[in-house]
């Protein structure tokens, strides 16, 4: 009887970088960013892990092409506002969703923009409202607060499920069911508030 290889050929399967993020996406779903190999995605791929190094150099590049995918979505769009601070507000709550869409979207995304790896949408399309250090400074805004605080919900949701988490936090079937954000639409506005007081002063300038 011939042994069987413990390390087959590829199933002859020609695979490309999005089905690679693709399947990166699904990975990460179901088990989180910690469980996220390249082996286990190779697995998933019915490939060998040598073979996504094709695609990506590393796993933080994997990453960062994960975050991307993530971020894509979040622009404005046609009949969107216009002035600073009303726009700010829109990506925040489309920055929010898009991270609160996939498990672990906040902290994979985080560590792309840490370390440079990926753009914050939020910059490029406020960009496009107002090209000027002030909106650069609103952007900052908005995408540190929002990750750092749909960093928070994640880790709270995975505690929660280990049980972890402390009592007041803890999910439960009226507070999933509530639609109160615990904040988050508030904190929104007041920077939008924040920024209308701004530009309204003749003080100085938010980037000074």
């Amino acid at each position: 009887m011939t042994a069987r290889d413990p390390n087959p050929p590829s199933r002859g399967l020609r695979r490309t970088k999005d089905d690679v993020v693709d399947a990166a996406l699904s990975v990460l779903d179901r088990v989180g960013l910690p469980d996220l190999s390249m082996r286990r995605l190779a697995e998933d791929l019915g490939v060998q892990p040598s073979a996504l190094y094709w695609h990506v150099a590393s796993k933080q590049e994997l990453l960062a092409a994960v975050s991307a995918r993530i971020l894509a979505p979040v622009a404005l769009r046609p009949g969107d506002p216009t002035d600073l601070g009303r726009a700010a507000v829109t990506l925040g709550h489309r920055l929010h969703d898009r991270l609160l869409a996939h498990r672990d979207g906040a902290e994979v995304v985080s560590s792309s923009l840490a370390l440079g790896l990926v753009d914050s949408p939020v910059h490029d399309a406020l960009r496009t409202v107002e090209d000027s250090p002030a909106a650069r400074v609103v952007a900052d805004a908005v995408t540190h607060y929002v990750v750092g605080v749909t960093f928070h919900e994640q880790q709270r949701r995975s505690a929660d499920v280990w049980g972890t988490a402390a009592s007041e936090v803890s999910l439960t079937a009226s507070s999933v069911d509530s639609t109160d954000d615990g904040g988050f639409a508030a904190a929104l506005a007041l920077i939008a508030a924040g920024i209308a007081a701004w530009q309204e002063s003749v003080g100085r300038p938010l980037d000074a």
